[in-house]
């Protein structure tokens, strides 16, 4: 990072459909203003830790989260709402599973070391919540690794092992006792934290009042 850039953490998990929205709205911030000082990493959250590893099916997982059918309808209601209101079509309908994300984000942290992290979500994010696949199956995984040019092999290799399974844990464990108790939760600088989906039109004055914080001498490098 160089004087004139900024971290921004991103907590999330790849079943969260307000992650999907948040980071929809978050690009399109980024996208008015492609000279943002943003430098992004996203962080293991899981909404659902105590999820079977194999998953479970998803009309008795929300049934059992929302107490019946017409609770998990309510529920999901706003978020139908705001997904349209940002230009996404979610497939609820087809979903068949609600998987554990371990492996999701087992793969999010290797994307990262081959600096792909940002296309690994939006992979997930893409196959999750568009094309309705199982994101805990293995060989699905390995797919959508191979989709963003990952070695597809390797993957699947790794994700046969407990290759960074602990430390996917332990940053999860640490989020959570930092306070953080739902996702997308944005950490702007290591210390502003900005929870939820948030329009556009905060990202932009965000990022136009950062910009504004640069010192001139960076803007002179």
């Amino acid at each position: 990072m160089t004087d004139r850039t900024i971290s921004l953490d991103i907590l999330s998990d790849p079943i969260c459909p307000w992650c999907y929205i948040g980071k929809t709205h978050l690009d399109q911030a980024l996208a008015a203003i492609p000279d943002h000082p943003f430098v992004i990493q996203w962080h293991p959250f899981q909404l659902n830790p105590d999820m079977p590893e194999d998953g479970m099916d998803r009309r008795a997982y929300l049934e059992a989260k929302f107490g019946g059918k017409d609770g998990a309808v309510r529920a999901y209601a706003p978020v139908v709402e705001s997904a349209e209101a940002a230009g996404l079509s979610i497939n609820f309908e087809d979903m068949a599973r609600t998987p554990n994300t371990m492996d999701a984000h087992r793969l999010i942290h290797w994307a990262g070391i081959e600096h792909k992290q940002n296309d690994m979500v939006d992979a997930l994010f893409n196959a999750y919540f568009v094309e309705a696949r199982d994101i805990g199956d293995p060989e699905v995984l390995a797919d959508i690794a191979d989709s963003i040019g990952m070695d597809a092999s390797v993957v699947a290799r790794l994700l046969a092992t407990d290759a960074d399974r602990d430390d996917i844990a332990k940053r999860d464990r640490h989020s959570r006792e930092m306070g953080v108790t739902s996702v997308p939760t944005f950490i702007v600088a290591g210390k502003h934290a900005v929870p939820g989906a948030q329009p556009p039109e905060l990202w932009q004055k965000v990022i136009r009042e950062l910009q504004a914080q640069i010192p001139e001498s960076a803007e002179q490098h």
